[in-house]
């Protein structure tokens, strides 16, 4: 989900685990490392678009991942307050310059054994490490210039080894319950969960979460009434996660009786929400030869997607079906996806899980969709578009959806 949701996420299990013993630390520990998954947005910046499309929720959201680095930040952390525990170097400089090469060495080799062709792994592990390392700097720096001693304890590296593990694992499981889904089992499985039953960003889930964090962040370290304020962000998010699970099951059989009701006889289909809400939801069914998209709102009147046929014209990049851009597209969409022709040199990829958005006077707004070129006899990746061009009008289209319109 998005990066405010999982540093409320990270915080909430930070106090959980160590709350009673190194109280605000325990949540702004969780909060970074509720951030550390994401931070393979920095591929951006070092590698091409599809290499960071690809790169983006895979190796830094894996399972191995969140076990290996906490061994790593709980040693790293338990010195930076002064701690003498385990085999690691003592001082505090060297600590911070051994755990950026941990770090680095542990996202090179992950990355490394990805099965996907990523290109500039090497850079890319560079700019995610350095990044990792920059929070664990700050916090020395600013402990540095600390005119007056901490209050909190500082607990042994194994309990914040636990600490980082809890808050970057439960990163990655949030993540595998939205739509864009994430790959748990890298750098084994290039496997995406998704269990489509929430947005990658919906205020409902966030914000009763983030107001309750706050409030115990204001109690006393270790009392009853900072734990029950903590609680109850963790269980509304919680409840509310189970409430969109029952409308994801409903809009799935919602969809499966339209596909009856048209006449259509899908090989699969796909069900999730729509952006910032969880009303509205999208679906794709696949034929043969063509792909039927559509919404159903919670508050539509008929009980019944409107879908409209795609056709899936698969057949205008047959000859560079195994090219490098192409494969990673076709797997990243998971084969949702159909293709137009924009002239003699240029393919749309358009990626069909995420539907479109009607504009009035413009062509229907994909929200993942791909520009290819022919380039020395392959099919490359010149545009990459994630979310609507035009998200005012967006916006605007989704409310009326949303209230049945």
């Amino acid at each position: 989900m998005d990066s405010l949701t999982q540093i409320t996420l990270g915080a909430a299990v930070g106090e959980v685990v160590l709350g009673k013993k190194a109280g605000n630390r325990a949540m702004l520990w969780g909060a970074i490392a509720g951030t550390f998954p994401d931070l393979d947005i920095f591929a951006n910046f070092v590698t091409d678009q599809v290499s960071a499309l690809a790169y983006h929720r895979a190796f830094t959201h894996s399972i191995l991942f969140s076990v290996v680095i906490p061994l790593g930040m709980g040693l790293l952390v338990h010195r930076l307050y002064g701690g003498k525990e385990g085999q690691w170097p003592q001082n505090e400089k060297t600590s911070l310059l051994a755990g950026w090469a941990f770090f680095f060495l542990a996202v090179f080799i992950g990355s490394s054994l990805m099965p996907l062709e990523i290109n500039n792994i090497g850079s890319i592990s560079l700019v995610v490490s350095l990044a990792m390392i920059a929070f664990p700097l700050v916090i020395y720096l600013r402990e540095k210039k600390r005119k007056t001693p901490s209050v909190n304890e500082n607990p042994g590296w194994w309990l914040w080894t636990q600490l980082f593990f809890g808050a970057i694992l439960t990163h990655p499981l949030l993540d595998a319950c939205t739509t864009y889904g994430t790959q748990l089992f890298e750098p084994f499985s290039t496997i995406r969960i998704a269990w489509n039953v929430v947005s990658v960003a919906d205020p409902l889930y966030t914000v009763p979460f983030l107001v309750c964090l706050i409030l115990a962040s204001r109690q006393i370290r270790g009392s009853k009434k900072r734990q029950r304020y903590n609680w109850a962000g963790i269980i509304i998010s919680s409840a509310y996660l189970l409430l969109c699970t029952s409308f994801f099951w409903y809009a799935n059989q919602r969809m499966e009786a339209t596909l009856e009701k048209e006449n259509i006889t899908a090989t699969r289909h796909v069900v999730g929400p729509t952006i910032l809400n969880s009303l509205l939801w999208q679906g794709t069914a696949e034929t043969p030869t063509s792909f039927y998209m559509g919404q159903y709102s919670l508050l539509d009147k008929a009980p019944f997607f409107k879908l409209k046929e795609v056709p899936k014209n698969h057949q205008l990049v047959k000859d560079h079906w195994e090219d490098r851009d192409v494969s990673i597209l076709r797997w990243f969409s998971d084969g949702y996806f159909n293709v137009e022709q924009e002239n003699d040199s240029t393919f749309r990829m358009n990626d069909l899980r995420y539907g479109q958005i009607d504009v009035p006077g413009k062509r229907p707004q994909h929200i993942f969709y791909f520009l290819l070129q022919e380039k020395a006899g392959q099919l490359q990746a010149v545009h990459v578009q994630q979310g609507p061009e035009d998200r005012e009008a967006s916006m605007s289209g989704l409310w009326g959806r949303i209230m049945g319109e």
